[in-house]
């Protein structure tokens, strides 16, 4: 058996009721994106923090291109429970496939927008939502660890990227408006 089903098999020993339902509630906020899209349409609607907002949305969007169109596709790794088809899950099957964590990818992709953004006091608490989101994929046996670790550096690729995006479209609109180009 290779080295991460055995690591999904420890965090199987983990398990109980309390801690079953804790994990299937975490994962609940990244499915499709869920939380981190309501919290991104919030700061769109909210005047001083718009400019955030702008930044998730196309931190958000990076990542859905990189994450569940390109790589999934490509890559196109089986779950680990239909590797290991003893296992009794507690969450409903995907269809989709393993590499990178989906859920994983936009929490992170969130988390680094926030942090890219600058807003100090939110990229903290949002970053430990995405970790247990992370740990969740891995206690559910839906992800491999390299799935959840890609979904992490796809989310901070994608995070960095839609911030370095609205500041080139911020000063290119800039220019413009000041009679530049």
């Amino acid at each position: 058996m290779n080295i991460e089903l055995k690591i999904l098999d420890w965090f199987r020993t983990l398990h109980t009721p309390v801690l079953d339902k804790f994990m299937t509630s975490v994962t609940k906020l990244g499915n499709a994106g869920i939380f981190w899209i309501i919290l991104t349409v919030l700061f769109l609607l909210i005047p001083k923090m718009r400019k955030t907002g702008v930044v998730m949305a196309a931190a958000l969007i990076i990542d859905l291109l990189l994450c569940n169109v390109l790589l999934k596709n490509l890559v196109a790794r089986i779950r680990p429970y239909d590797v290991n088809i003893g296992i009794q899950l507690l969450v409903a099957k995907l269809r989709d496939y393993s590499f990178p964590s989906g859920h994983t990818a936009a929490s992170f992709a969130s988390v680094a927008a926030l942090y890219f953004a600058g807003e100090k006091k939110l990229w903290k608490p949002a970053l430990v939502l995405a970790c247990l989101i992370a740990v969740s994929r891995l206690y559910l046996y839906v992800h491999y660890p390299t799935d959840v670790l890609g979904g992490v550096v796809i989310g901070i690729i994608a995070g960095y990227l839609g911030y370095r995006l609205v500041k080139v479209l911020e000063d290119k609109f800039s220019r413009m408006k000041n009679g530049g180009e």
